[in-house]
Protein backbone atom coordinates (compact mmCIF):
# COMPACT_ATOMS: atom_id res chain seq x y z
CA UNK A 1 0.00 0.00 0.00
CA UNK A 2 2.72 2.37 0.93
CA UNK A 3 4.51 1.48 -2.37
CA UNK A 4 1.18 2.86 -4.57
CA UNK A 5 0.68 6.33 -2.70
CA UNK A 6 4.61 6.50 -3.21
CA UNK A 7 4.15 5.99 -7.00
CA UNK A 8 1.38 7.91 -7.10
CA UNK A 9 2.66 10.91 -5.64
CA UNK A 10 5.82 10.43 -8.38
CA UNK A 11 3.52 10.10 -11.00
CA UNK A 12 1.67 13.65 -9.90
CA UNK A 13 5.41 15.27 -9.13
CA UNK A 14 6.21 13.89 -13.22
CA UNK A 15 3.12 15.60 -14.30
CA UNK A 16 3.29 18.76 -12.55
CA UNK A 17 7.29 19.25 -13.73
CA UNK A 18 6.23 18.22 -17.54
CA UNK A 19 2.84 20.77 -17.42
CA UNK A 20 5.21 23.77 -15.73
CA UNK A 21 8.07 22.87 -18.88
CA UNK A 22 5.62 22.90 -21.41
CA UNK A 23 4.40 26.52 -20.36
CA UNK A 24 7.61 27.59 -20.47
CA UNK A 25 8.23 26.84 -24.22
CA UNK A 26 5.00 28.04 -25.18
CA UNK A 27 5.94 31.13 -23.55
CA UNK A 28 9.71 30.99 -25.66
CA UNK A 29 7.80 30.24 -28.75
CA UNK A 30 5.72 33.20 -28.38
CA UNK A 31 8.33 35.64 -27.71
CA UNK A 32 10.20 33.91 -30.93
CA UNK A 33 7.26 34.77 -32.66
CA UNK A 34 7.08 37.83 -32.55
CA UNK A 35 10.84 38.65 -32.58
CA UNK A 36 10.77 36.74 -36.13
CA UNK A 37 7.24 35.78 -37.70
CA UNK A 38 4.46 38.50 -36.68
CA UNK A 39 5.68 40.46 -39.65
CA UNK A 40 3.74 38.26 -41.59
CA UNK A 41 1.66 35.98 -39.75
CA UNK A 42 -0.99 37.06 -37.65
CA UNK A 43 -2.55 35.01 -34.58
CA UNK A 44 -5.83 36.95 -34.59
CA UNK A 45 -6.91 36.59 -38.42
CA UNK A 46 -4.99 39.75 -39.13
CA UNK A 47 -3.55 41.13 -42.36
CA UNK A 48 0.15 39.61 -43.45
CA UNK A 49 1.68 37.94 -46.51
CA UNK A 50 1.80 35.17 -44.59
CA UNK A 51 -1.60 32.76 -43.37
CA UNK A 52 -2.39 33.50 -39.49
CA UNK A 53 -1.03 31.22 -37.40
CA UNK A 54 -4.37 30.09 -35.95
CA UNK A 55 -5.48 28.21 -39.07
CA UNK A 56 -2.08 26.88 -39.26
CA UNK A 57 -2.49 25.54 -35.65
CA UNK A 58 -5.99 24.32 -37.21
CA UNK A 59 -4.78 22.58 -39.77
CA UNK A 60 -1.46 21.49 -39.68
CA UNK A 61 0.16 18.84 -36.91
CA UNK A 62 2.78 19.85 -34.57
CA UNK A 63 5.47 17.83 -36.36
CA UNK A 64 4.34 19.46 -39.48
CA UNK A 65 4.91 22.88 -38.41
CA UNK A 66 8.13 21.75 -37.31
CA UNK A 67 9.38 20.43 -40.43
CA UNK A 68 7.88 23.54 -42.27
CA UNK A 69 9.79 26.06 -39.99
CA UNK A 70 12.84 23.80 -40.48
CA UNK A 71 12.95 23.90 -44.20
CA UNK A 72 10.39 26.13 -45.83
CA UNK A 73 12.08 25.75 -49.23
CA UNK A 74 12.15 22.13 -49.73
CA UNK A 75 8.67 21.45 -47.91
CA UNK A 76 5.86 24.09 -49.29
CA UNK A 77 4.71 21.71 -52.32
CA UNK A 78 4.20 18.98 -49.57
CA UNK A 79 2.43 21.52 -47.62
CA UNK A 80 0.14 22.00 -50.99
CA UNK A 81 1.99 25.79 -51.72
CA UNK A 82 2.45 26.63 -55.16
CA UNK A 83 5.55 28.83 -54.35
CA UNK A 84 7.24 29.75 -51.15
CA UNK A 85 7.89 33.21 -49.52
CA UNK A 86 8.94 32.32 -46.37
CA UNK A 87 12.74 32.88 -45.49
CA UNK A 88 15.14 30.07 -44.07
CA UNK A 89 15.25 31.54 -40.65
CA UNK A 90 18.26 31.44 -38.09
CA UNK A 91 16.38 29.37 -35.34
CA UNK A 92 18.13 26.50 -33.32
CA UNK A 93 16.21 23.31 -33.02
CA UNK A 94 15.24 24.12 -29.65
CA UNK A 95 13.67 27.87 -31.19
CA UNK A 96 11.52 26.12 -33.65
CA UNK A 97 10.37 23.51 -31.54
CA UNK A 98 9.08 26.13 -29.21
CA UNK A 99 7.80 28.55 -31.87
CA UNK A 100 5.86 25.45 -32.94
CA UNK A 101 4.52 24.66 -29.61
CA UNK A 102 3.18 27.97 -29.53
CA UNK A 103 1.36 28.15 -33.12
CA UNK A 104 0.10 24.40 -31.66
CA UNK A 105 -1.41 26.09 -28.82
CA UNK A 106 -3.50 28.78 -30.48
CA UNK A 107 -6.02 26.47 -31.57
CA UNK A 108 -7.28 23.55 -29.02
CA UNK A 109 -9.36 21.63 -31.74
CA UNK A 110 -7.77 20.70 -34.68
CA UNK A 111 -8.77 19.79 -38.43
CA UNK A 112 -7.17 16.13 -38.31
CA UNK A 113 -9.51 15.38 -34.88
CA UNK A 114 -12.67 15.14 -37.12
CA UNK A 115 -13.73 12.07 -38.47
Amino acid sequence: MFFLFRLIRISIVFTLFAQLNLNANIEKGKDIYAQNCANCHSVNMGTGMGPDFNLVSYKRKKEDIIKYVSSPSTMFRKFGYSSNAMPELPLTPGEIKDVSEYINSLQPFKLWMKK
